[in-house]
């Protein structure tokens, strides 16, 4: 979703179910054949050649003969959007427009957001702007209905809030001043994290860094908008880079690695102060994997904001063993493995050391089902009040199957879940653990009721 995910045109709108919007009339089912067949990855490129031009159509076909009642909901989506959505379909057609290069790269005037600029592209791109709002109350709609089913089954959903955001993003256009920005446009600081024993360059993100003394002058608005938002798509939000909000790493963007950055203070407890009057509380988890001082444990902690703790870092040196079940408290989130991790198979069969593999024999018991199943069990019994277990997990997948390389730019998140694979078998053996784990589904409270294009 483009305000919460808070980035470029990316890839949300390929999440848009054609199927669905067929079934309410958007768009013509026999026009659903020239969608691809169903393959093991995913090709953007080619989902992004079939899918858009079906999504536009269906878009068009609802501006011209949605009924009463859809218009109503749209209608009510907009002006209830107003405050991203406007800026956001200006933003991904002027994008198009301009051959998906860089804002700033456009004409001085509209990277500069002047009024008569703006004013003047709002009129010359009015039908495609219309387009775009409604392709964005789509997915609105689409999601809603899945939280609505989600709830219905007491499933929760967790969502993840990254803490940058690109240079190349409706934000930084249209907040420029909350940015650390030259006056070419360009930043002048970005983001990383330093040298370390996995990287002698240490990681070079590039996003440009917050100015926090603008965001603490305007009562951090911005923030709050975007987490506000993100409670109200899903139920538990994790905070990525949780150490940056305590302080973070800021390297010249005229650096080409991160080894010339230092250490800067970020907001604090200021931050979360704020955060939690705005919001009524928080309802988040922190990312705090890696090298953490004891003051960004502190900051968590005064804050009752759970940390994580994953399996596969826990068989190394004792120091390790931080993130083992028998040193955890309930104020934690276990993963057997993140989206950046291999799977646990991955894992254990190309990067685990021998050390590590009789490590996790010895805590496990690894058996004859497999080192994915010994961690899975581990973690399910484990005193953490969340286990996360990735769906590769469940399914014994191997490194065909790891979703995301971290500081690799191409070839990631491409595996895809081909239906079927969840068997009665495997619901069974999951439903038997979490009962005698105590992790049974509870009950949600249901999202407001409302006539949803499910």
């Amino acid at each position: 979703m483009a305000g919460a995910a808070a980035g470029t045109a990316g890839e949300w709108k390929l999440l848009v179910s054609l199927e669905r919007l067929a079934a309410h009339g958007w768009i013509d089912p026999a026009h659903l054949t020239e969608l691809s067949e169903r393959v093991a990855l995913i090709d953007y490129a080619d989902v992004r050649q079939h899918k858009l031009p079906l999504l536009r159509e269906a878009a068009r076909n609802f501006l011209e003969r949605a009924a009463g009642n859809a218009q109503a909901r749209f209608e009510h989506f907009c002006a209830d959007n107003d405050w991203w959505l406007e800026d956001f379909v200006l933003f991904d057609a002027l994008r198009d427009r301009h051959n998906g290069v860089p804002w700033n790269q456009w004409p001085r005037e509209l990277a500069r957001r002047e009024p008569e600029a703006l004013e003047a592209v709002r009129s010359a791109l009015a039908s495609e702007l219309a387009l775009g709002r409604v392709i964005q109350f789509a997915f609105w709609e689409q999601w809603h209905a899945l939280r609505f089913y989600c709830a219905q089954h007491s499933i929760r959903v967790v969502g993840d809030i990254a803490i940058f955001v690109a240079y190349d993003s409706v934000d930084v256009w249209t907040h420029r001043d909350l940015f650390r920005l030259k006056e070419n446009l360009e930043p002048e600081v970005v983001s990383g994290v330093p040298p370390d024993a996995f990287s002698a360059n240490g990681q070079r993100w590039g996003n440009p860094l917050y100015d926090w003394n603008a965001m603490r002058s305007r009562g951090y608005d911005w923030w709050i908008r975007r987490l506000s938002w993100a409670t109200q798509t899903c139920d538990y939000i994790r905070l990525d880079h949780f150490r940056g909000f305590e302080q973070f790493w800021e390297i010249p963007a005229s650096e080409p690695t991160a080894i010339h950055g230092r250490w800067v203070d970020g907001p604090k407890d200021d931050f979360f102060n704020k955060l939690k009057e705005a919001l009524g509380g928080l309802p988040f988890f922190a990312e705090d994997l890696g090298y953490i001082t004891p003051e960004v444990h502190a900051l968590r902690e005064r804050h009752n904001i759970p940390g994580m703790a994953v399996l596969q870092f826990g068989f190394g040196d004792p120091g390790a063993h931080m993130y083992l079940p028998h040193r955890l408290t309930p104020n934690r989130v276990i993963y057997t493995g993140t989206h950046d991790n291999d799977t646990t198979l991955g894992w254990w069969n190309s990067s685990a050391t021998e050390h590590e593999r009789q490590a996790a024999k010895a805590y496990t018991g690894c058996c004859e089902e497999g080192i994915n199943w010994a961690m899975i069990r581990v973690a399910q019994a484990s005193v953490a009040s969340l286990s996360v277990v990735p769906l590769q997990d469940v399914l014994g997948l191997g490194s065909e199957a790891r979703l995301n390389t971290p500081s690799r730019y191409e070839g990631n998140y491409h595996w895809r879940y081909q239906p079927g694979s969840l068997t009665h078998n495997l619901s069974e053996k999951l439903a038997a653990l979490a009962e005698v784990t105590d992790r049974l589904p509870q009950p949600v409270p249901l999202p407001k009721d409302e006539d949803f294009a499910a």
